[in-house]
């Protein structure tokens, strides 16, 4: 656990989520670590655990770090050598890693004498978890992509050294919008101007919102937050009601233009859609996704949609009822894992990956 250093939760530029997994105990060795049951996130480059209930108390580790790493299954086992109770041991994926290095950020432990720690899957998915995994180490994705260093934000350029991050599997998708936006700075033709400007009046926003015109803090957070429910009630109603936020942060920045907006400041606005009662909302799964959803979808017609297209197809992976609704692979599995959470599905967790069937017990 000494090889773990506190991170903020966020990919850097280049960065990827692979797969996360919720229900996820650290374990520093043998010992289970002072830490509560959380998410488990891999990347390209990172191995993530974030608290559910803290979403604060996030650590990470390089993938660089790991020597090796096994599984081991499920079994039963005794509470202590003279106890007759017998108790079902959670499968785990075992983790051997390198000595931490000299430099190493400050994390939850100062030193440990283990050389390896154990993820111990309290709701299943570690089959896929480990091939993930296994790819993941084989391609070393991470030495052929390194992070970026940091880089100019769009207002201009940050002191210090702030680094460059955005939400979370969102990637260097803001920061290549940013770029392609400030090359035309300075260059952009009479014409060119009259287009743009058409085009951000066609997505809604004739006038961003920005802090040199509403100011800073809650009051600006609050006139954002207003115009985002204007521009965002018609993409919400054609993609069913829910938008992923990284989806979203995509959707509002390019038709900002060259007002963009930075993540902080989107969710800080989003958090006020129901104080200002206004049609949307901010929601946060128990996995950590977060989404903005109309008020009128309710999660009762979530968790119907995905009984229906399951009884009726016998089975669904996320990816097959992704292509039924037409909507993202991520957000198909909320709304899968919603339902089975509420008693209405059950899952296979096979080397085929995560298939939900009824629930018929």
């Amino acid at each position: 656990m000494d090889r773990f250093s506190w991170s903020n939760g966020l990919l850097e530029i280049n960065e990827t989520l692979v797969i996360q997994q919720r229900g996820v105990k650290l374990y520093d060795g043998d010992d289970k670590a002072k830490l509560d049951v959380g998410v488990a996130l891999l990347s390209t480059h990172r191995l993530i655990w974030r608290d559910l209930k803290n979403h604060e108390c996030c650590i990470a580790i390089p993938l660089s770090q790991i020597i090796f790493f096994e599984e081991q299954a499920a079994g039963i086992g005794k509470r202590s050598v003279s106890a007759s109770t017998s108790l079902t041991l959670d499968a785990k994926i075992v983790i051997h890693l390198h000595p931490a290095p000299a430099n190493k950020e400050p994390g939850p432990y100062q030193q440990s004498k283990f050389s390896y720690i154990k993820l111990s899957f309290k709701e299943h998915g570690q089959i896929e978890f480990f091939r993930r995994l296994t790819e993941e180490m084989t391609q070393k994705r991470w030495e052929n992509t390194p992070v970026s260093q940091p880089i100019p934000t769009a207002t201009g350029a940050q002191a210090g050294r702030t680094r460059a991050v955005g939400i979370v599997a969102l990637n260097d998708l803001s920061g290549s919008i940013a770029n392609k936006i400030k090359d035309k700075q300075g260059d952009i033709t009479e014409d060119e101007t009259i287009r743009f400007k058409s085009y951000l009046l066609s997505m809604g926003i004739a006038n961003p919102v920005t802090r040199e015109t509403h100011g800073s803090g809650t009051h600006y957070h609050m006139q954002l937050a207003k115009q985002l429910g204007d521009m965002l009630q018609a993409p919400l109603e054609e993609r069913g009601g829910m938008m992923a936020l990284t989806e979203v942060y995509c959707l509002v920045n390019r038709a900002r233009g060259m007002e963009l907006l930075s993540p902080e400041d989107l969710v800080n606005a989003c958090k006020m859609f129901e104080s200002l009662k206004l049609p949307l909302r901010l929601r946060v799964f128990d996995s950590g996704v977060m989404v903005v959803q109309l008020q009128s979808h309710s999660e009762e017609e979530m968790i119907a949609s995905a009984l229906d297209n399951v009884s009726e197809k016998g089975s669904l992976t996320a990816e097959e009822f992704a292509k039924l609704l037409g909507l993202s692979v991520l957000l198909s599995k909320e709304r899968l894992l919603l339902a089975e959470k509420m008693g209405h599905l059950c899952r296979d967790d096979s080397v085929e990956g995560l298939r939900f069937y009824p629930n018929l017990f």
